[in-house]
């Protein structure tokens, strides 16, 4: 049985969503876990669900809520104490030092000392990465971590990295987020060869910075040589379409187009919602029509994919989005199991290493 380190302080909804949808992942994979935080906060969370023997969640749909039993008595748990908890604003650097006993920190440590296999945190981003990068250390070869971000899209999913974590990178360190994503792509997320593009300004050959401009060749020569399948840049707007299953960017390309697309998604169905509830014509069509926008919500739902794996580091380690429902959280710890059971560290040191 896998066992996941959860930092149950961090994230907007915390201790309360976290703990609810670890306890609910344990149960559906079968993994034990270890919460991490204080300890009183999170016995009081477990009591109360053991209590009442369920949760409520609306399982990605944004709409009626359900019961989801969950028997604690027989799910494999620890609770670790850690009596800190790094806020969304601290500085990162400062933080992971001073806070020695942050639940963060102590996640990692328990990856680290080899008790758990994988840690999952909805806290903040530059603090999980800075932990699990000092605490974990680099999988042999790697020079940098990078965040893998699975997006739906009409057919099947692309894989965008790096989400955030290298807002500078080099052509070099761009090779090697390909060689990553691709390990990623298709061990997890279960795309057969899959394809790589470069995110770009335009599709031709001499087009983007000079970043982009000096990546392309060496993408281009591992084509050549059979150990990459190589498409070229990709525009924004061929993100979603599958021209290439991995698109690589540096840290900040990448989190610019992440967020553009998170916003522009909610404006969308915010704007779909208002125009049905505008007179009673359109309140009509809404109700007729919400089942098939449930469907729709439930395959764009960025809560379905749960969290994004920051690649490179020894032992797995989960970012899950700050505003994390227990649904969100479920689906951060079905990653990590997806992770450990596809053995992707091996297949990124295969991929890096030859």
């Amino acid at each position: 049985m896998a066992r996941i380190a959860i930092d149950a302080m961090g994230g907007d909804y915390a201790p309360r969503a976290i703990v609810e949808g670890a306890l609910w992942a344990a149960q559906e994979y079968n993994v034990g876990l270890e919460l991490v935080g204080r300890k009183d906060e999170l016995e009081a969370e477990i009591n109360r669900i053991k209590s009442i023997g369920y949760i409520l969640s609306d399982c990605g749909t944004k709409g009626h809520q359900r019961k989801i039993h969950i028997d604690v008595d027989k799910i494999d748990y620890t609770v670790t104490h850690a009596s800190e908890v790094i806020g969304m604003g601290e500085a990162v650097g400062q933080s992971i030092r001073r806070k020695k006993d942050s639940s963060i920190v102590a996640s990692v440590k328990a990856v680290a000392d080899g008790r758990c296999e994988a840690v999952v945190s909805a806290g903040s981003t530059g603090a999980a990465m800075a932990a699990s990068l000092f605490g974990l250390g680099r999988i042999h070869g790697v020079t940098r971590p990078a965040i893998a971000v699975t997006l739906p899209t009409m057919k099947k999913p692309v894989v965008l990295i790096d989400g955030g974590a290298n807002s500078e990178s080099t052509p070099e360190m761009l090779v090697q987020f390909a060689q990553m994503g691709v390990a990623y792509a298709k061990h997890v997320v279960g795309i057969e060869n899959p394809t790589v593009g470069i995110l770009s300004i335009g599709e031709e050959e001499g087009k983007g910075n000079a970043l982009v401009k000096d990546t392309y060749p060496l993408l281009k020569q591992l084509n050549e040589e059979g150990k990459i399948n190589f498409a070229g840049n990709i525009e924004g707007k061929e993100l979603f379409i599958n021209k290439a299953d991995v698109v690589v960017a540096d840290g900040f390309a990448g989190n610019v187009a992440l967020k553009v697309t998170e916003g522009t998604a909610s404006m969308l169905l915010k704007m779909i919602s208002s125009e049905f509830k505008s007179d009673f014509v359109g309140c009509l069509i809404g109700l007729m029509a919400k089942p098939f926008l449930r469907r729709i919500l439930k395959r764009i739902n960025w809560e379905g994919f749960g969290g994004m794996l920051l690649l490179g580091v020894k032992g797995i380690s989960v970012i899950a989005h700050g505003r994390s429902s227990s649904y969100a959280m479920k689906n951060a710890v079905r990653a990590a199991v997806e992770g450990i059971n596809n053995d992707i560290n091996a297949e990124i040191g295969k991929n890096i290493n030859e």
